[in-house]
């Protein structure tokens, strides 16, 4: 099944989103989003569409579970969706395992029209027709249409309650077998640390269980296929360079604890203008002076500094980026158009691909190498989505994440 091309003209929407603060503050942000939502699929009219959540069910997943519930039915029931009459949903809600928990919500939706559509069983190795409409959630290490893990937590000891893995499931759509990848990777503990080293330390991290997820999905266990891995990846820039260019012409002062003598803030001025500050840096805080300059062109100019896929530059392709930075956009819904000062913008939300995947998008079915090749469908049309939770937070979103 994996070398056959899908039909002509699929069209594909994979959507990822860290929804932590829908939970958090669900009468201000959830109707918003939803409406965001709807009209992305509305736009796109996707014949298979995958949603992928991380940190679903907010902070305190106990506490949410009345929203979880709530949002989950939403989705499933509402006449925005009513044309997707089969719907897989996956959501870890086993909260109280800390060797297990990493609060993923994997959402697939299947348009009517589309036909003879199965899913994976990893257990039974053999593929399942998808007919109706099923949630799976609590345990998901028992479910056989997925493969779940947690990161162990020696990929992040300074973080005792980590929450970080990956879903995986398998598709069978017309012919065309492909892995789909829900992933939520390591942050930046502190911005302090992360300024230190270039790259920094964080991103070795990332790369370690970044690598880790792509060994696992084309191990010797099953048939290799495409593979599609969308999700919070939390890359960050290049700290460390952002940080010397945005303060080129700036004076730096350390700010050390009286007791410990330990470095907790960087302050940047301007050497002239009245010393200006340009930079203040603490663990928490990132607080830049003009805010335009992330979104601007869409951050273009702070391209250069996005580094940590280059890693991975032959096992991983991603479409061009054509949106702003996706994190931290404020959680205050009335101030959904602005960054928070806590870390410096950058693109953590992403879709990224094998090169298989990427020539299913790309690659127009039956090339001959004749003129004619680019005028024909591709044998996969894919829209890529992230949703940033407060980007719609003032129902009036400032970007959409849009790839391809």
């Amino acid at each position: 099944m994996a070398g056959k091309a899908a039909a002509p003209g699929t069209a594909v929407l994979l959507v990822t989103a860290n929804v932590g603060s829908l939970f958090d503050d669900p009468e201000n942000l959830q109707k918003n989003w939803l409406r965001e939502f709807y009209q992305v699929v509305h736009t796109h009219k996707p014949h298979f569409m995958a949603l992928h959540c991380q940190e679903f069910g907010g902070k305190n997943y106990e506490a949410s579970m009345s929203h979880v519930d709530k949002f989950v039915k939403e989705l499933l029931s509402s006449d925005a969706m009513k044309e997707y009459n089969r719907a897989r949903v996956y959501l870890d809600e086993n909260f109280k395992s800390q060797e297990h928990f990493t609060a993923l919500g994997s959402f697939y939706f299947l348009h009517e029209s589309l036909k003879n559509i199965y899913q994976f069983d990893f257990k039974a190795k053999k593929y399942k027709k998808v007919t109706g409409k099923e949630i799976y959630s609590d345990t998901l290490e028992s479910t056989p249409m997925l493969e779940k893990e947690k990161f162990p937590q020696d990929y992040f000891p300074e973080c005792k309650w980590s929450r970080k893995g990956f879903v995986r499931t398998r598709w069978c759509v017309a012919d065309c077998a492909f892995d789909l990848v829900n992933i939520h990777l390591f942050h930046d503990a502190s911005n302090l640390v992360a300024w230190e080293t270039s790259p920094s330390v964080y991103s070795g991290i990332r790369h370690k269980a970044l690598g880790y997820v792509l060994d696992r999905i084309i191990d010797q266990r099953f048939e290799k296929v495409s593979y599609f891995v969308f999700g919070d990846f939390n890359f960050r820039l290049d700290s460390k360079s952002v940080v010397e260019t945005l303060c080129t012409k700036a004076t730096m002062q350390t700010v050390r604890a009286a007791d410990t003598n330990e470095v907790v803030k960087l302050i940047f001025r301007e050497s002239d203008n009245d010393r200006k500050v340009m930079l203040q840096l603490e663990k928490k805080l990132f607080h830049y002076f003009n805010q335009e300059v992330f979104r601007d062109n869409n951050g273009t100019a702070l391209l250069e500094f996005d580094k940590e896929l280059s890693v991975f530059k032959d096992r991983l392709y991603e479409l061009d980026i054509s949106f702003p930075p996706s994190y931290p956009y404020s959680e205050d819904s009335g101030q959904g158009r602005q960054y928070m000062n806590t870390r410096c913008p950058a693109w953590c939300d992403r879709v990224l691909m094998s090169p298989s995947a990427r020539e299913l998008i790309l690659k127009p079915e039956n090339t001959d190498g004749g003129g004619l090749a680019a005028a024909r469908e591709p044998v996969m049309s894919a829209a890529v989505i992230g949703l940033s939770v407060s980007d719609y937070a003032d129902g009036n979103p400032q970007s959409c994440c849009l790839r391809g």
